[in-house]
This record gives structure tokens, C-alpha cells and sequence, in this order.
């Protein structure tokens, strides 16, 4: 690992680690939790790496990986809608570069990494926690895709840290999703900074200024709306319905005092 990249050797891999592949043009990144063995745990939208159900799934498919021809005949067939996946190795990489996400970084490295979805500010729970969570939503589910609240990158975070993200009409804990959104939004916030700065390298500065600062505090080693909630937890209610599932949102709340989590 280093500066530049976060690449990989699979010799290197151990169970419990976050780690991903970009796609095509770097578009966007398939994560996963590895679970030894050769084989990789990961979140999809019903069986698509990744989609919003709109026309920019014509761009983001595209860029994904092709179906292989022939099955793979290492990886267990999925379920017909299914979201958790379990992949091999290869069958996760299609192709691709191995990554590993890096937890736990100073703010200097988190800052330097100007593209999210490589590293985050969190501490990781013990490896043998992060398989547990990792295998137990492969069996029980995770609840409904959702490419900017409830995606792949947000299913490892969830079971390298156990966190969720409480606030309802709040993005969730991907890196990527807060890179999307925070450079267009950067550029939007640093435009009344026009009448300080008088020049364009001014502005593209302040830009870059207020993308990071973002970047920072959207990351969810420094949120404050998230809560450790076990995975046991989680599941029996969405399973019970005491936690309602949307495509668009998880509805969460905390109750005051407590880290337990009720619905609205």
C-alpha cells in the first residue's frame, strides 16, 4: 500500500479484508469483504454490481464487467434477486486490479487520496468480526440497494465497522457516493467566494479546498449521525418489518441515551 494506490498482491489477502476493483474508465468500484478460501462476499443490486433504476444505468452497466459465457464452476449460483453474493476471487476481480481499502489512516493520507472510496478515517473490527457480519448478511440479507445511501462500498464498511448511518435523506458511508456529489457541490459552494478571489486558479483552488473538507467530514470515522449496531440486530428487525426497507432510503432513528436503533 502507499500513497499512490492501494494495489494489492492476492498472496497478501487475509479473511476480514475490505477490498475492491475498479471498472471500466474507473467509473466506479466493486467492493467486497474476503472471506478466505478464494472467495469474496459482496453486495449487488439484485445480482447487478451496481444501478439506480434510471437512464444512468446505461453508463454504469457499461462500464461493468461482461457476463461470462460459460458459469463459473467454483462460485455457487445466486439467487433470483438476491443482493448478498458470494464470489470467487476471480469472478469478483472480472479482470480487474486487487485493492485494498485502508482503515484507520491520518487525516493527511484520507486528504491526500483525493478520489473516495479507497480509504476511510474508521477504526476495523477484529477480522474474525468482520467475516461473522460478512456471512451472516450472506445468509440474512441486507435490505435494498441503494447506489448513493446503501451500496457495495457501504455493505464493507458496515462489516469492517458495524456502523450505520442514522439520518433519514442522508447519503450513506461510501466513499464514492460523497466524491460524486462532493465535487459538484464544492463548485456550487465556492461560487460566492468569487468577489474574494479574482482569479480562475483562485477559484479552482477554493474548489479543491471545500471538496476535501467535505470529503472529511462525509467520512464515517467523522460523522456523528451513525451507530454500531450488531448484525444480529439489524437483520432480525428488517426481517420482522420493526425496521423499515426502502430502494430509496433505510428509515432509522436513535433513541436518546441509547445506541439501539427504532424506526419511524
Amino acid at each position: 500500500m502507499g500513497l499512490l494506490s492501494n494495489r494489492v498482491d492476492k498472496g497478501s489477502l487475509k479473511p476480514g479484508d475490505h477490498i475492491y476493483s475498479w471498472r471500466t474508465a474507473y467509473i466506479y468500484a466493486h467492493h467486497g469483504i474476503y472471506v478466505g478460501d478464494d472467495t469474496v462476499v459482496h453486495f449487488t443490486r439484485r445480482g447487478q454490481e451496481v444501478g439506480t433504476g434510471t437512464i444512468l444505468d446505461t453508463l454504469l452497466v457499461s462500464s461493468g464487467p461482461a457476463r461470462p459465457q460459460q458459469p463459473c464452476q467454483v462460485c455457487t449460483p445466486r439467487e433470483e434477486g438476491s443482493g448478498v453474493l458470494s464470489s470467487c476471487l476471480n469472478c469478483f476481480l472480472a479482470g480487474g486490479v486487487l485493492y485494498r481499502f485502508e482503515y484507520a489512516v491520518s487525516a493527511a493520507l484520507f486528504i491526500a487520496k483525493a478520489r473516495g472510496g479507497t480509504c476511510t478515517l474508521a477504526v476495523s473490527d477484529p477480522d474474525d468480526v468482520v467475516v461473522h457480519r460478512a456471512k451472516y448478511l450472506l445468509d440474512n440479507g441486507f435490505g435494498c440497494y441503494n447506489v448513493f445511501k446503501k451500496n457495495c462500498e457501504d455493505f464493507a464498511i458496515y462489516c469492517k465497522t458495524g456502523l450505520l448511518v442514522l439520518e433519514q435523506g442522508t447519503i450513506g458511508q461510501s466513499g464514492q457516493a460523497v466524491s460524486i456529489i462532493g465535487g459538484p457541490l464544492a463548485a456550487v459552494l465556492s461560487t460566492p467566494l468569487r468577489l474574494v478571489t479574482t482569479n480562475v486558479y483562485g477559484m479552482v483552488a477554493t474548489a479543491i479546498t471545500m471538496y476535501c473538507a467535505s470529503r472529511y467530514a462525509a467520512d464515517i470515522g467523522m460523522r456523528r449521525d451513525v451507530v454500531k449496531v450488531s448484525v444480529e440486530d439489524m437483520t432480525s428487525r428488517l426481517a420482522t418489518g420493526l425496521l423499515r426497507v426502502a430502494e430509496a432510503q433505510i428509515v432509522l432513528a436513535p433513541i436518546i441515551g441509547s445506541s439501539k436503533l427504532v424506526t419511524q
